[in-house]
């Protein structure tokens, strides 16, 4: 093998070990674990900055308003989709995933180890910020505002869920197929429905982002509210999409619930 030859061979030698068998790697069902992994981080993030905001309101008083407590999460979504959707979905909300799932979009399978790993992101972020900030977690919880009863924040939950899941699906479907852009339809989504929403029920639309608070601060006081709430408003979205746009399980439903991580498609031959 003459000189020329020997280094083109290191060339392509060194193409497969550093590009084409990591991305094979990537690509391998058995990795499943980039997928939990990327969820657990994700959703540590989002009930970092959606739960700091009351912690840190009563660590320092007068220094976050409502306005900024209730937008900041829009914003930590818009950033996950943005830099981890690709991996997993960024779904961040059991309710998505089931969600998801329910459209065809993404494999029944998955959905146990989306939520457990969810489940421990929220809760691992509510331990760090009682540490560091040295209050109690139930001032980062979701809890129905005095004088109004569980009912009420239960349909303010079941109400803006609704919306929420139907922006992201709604995003994510091959009719509108705007792929990561809708991170700035789903993160305003979520700043809006703060603004408005937040003082009768707390605007979780999330059970992981109230599970996490209530699990630290032991007090569950209404959490049903917080969990029922977002998977009636969960399940009427994804009755709202077929109603709009038909059945899921197209290609770019698929590849926003999974991210590009071996993307199951269930109808290859739907956008």
């Amino acid at each position: 093998m003459s000189a020329e030859e020997q280094i083109k061979q290191e060339a392509i030698d060194l193409f497969e070990r550093d590009v084409v068998h990591p991305i094979e790697d990537f690509k391998d069902p058995k990795q499943e674990w980039r997928r939990l992994f990327s969820e657990l981080l994700g959703t540590f993030f989002l009930v970092l900055v959606a739960a700091g905001g009351g912690m840190m309101g009563q660590a320092f008083p007068n220094t976050i308003t409502r306005s900024a407590a209730v937008t900041a999460p829009g914003l930590m979504v818009m950033a996950i989709i943005l830099f981890m959707g690709k991996v997993s979905g960024a779904h961040l909300n059991p309710a998505v995933s089931l969600a998801f799932a329910a459209r065809g979009d993404f494999p029944w399978r998955r959905v146990p180890g989306y939520v457990v790993v969810q489940l421990v992101g929220a809760t691992l972020a509510a331990l760090f910020l009682r540490e560091v900030i040295n209050v109690s977690a139930t001032f980062g919880s979701n809890y129905p505002a005095a004088g109004y009863s569980a009912g009420s924040a239960f349909w303010m939950e079941f109400i803006l869920t609704l919306g929420l899941v139907s922006v992201i699906l709604g995003t994510a479907s091959g009719a509108q197929n705007i792929g990561i852009i809708g991170a700035f339809g789903v993160g305003g989504y979520i700043a809006l429905a703060g603004l408005w929403g937040s003082p009768i029920s707390g605007t979780s639309m999330n059970p992981a982002r109230t599970f996490g608070p209530d699990l630290v601060g032991r007090d569950w006081t209404s959490y049903w509210v917080y969990v029922a709430g977002p998977l009636a408003g969960a399940a009427l979205a994804v009755v709202c999409g077929f109603v709009l746009r038909g059945h899921g399980g197209g290609r770019a439903g698929s590849g926003a619930a999974q991210g590009d991580l071996h993307t199951e498609v269930a109808e290859p031959d739907k956008a």
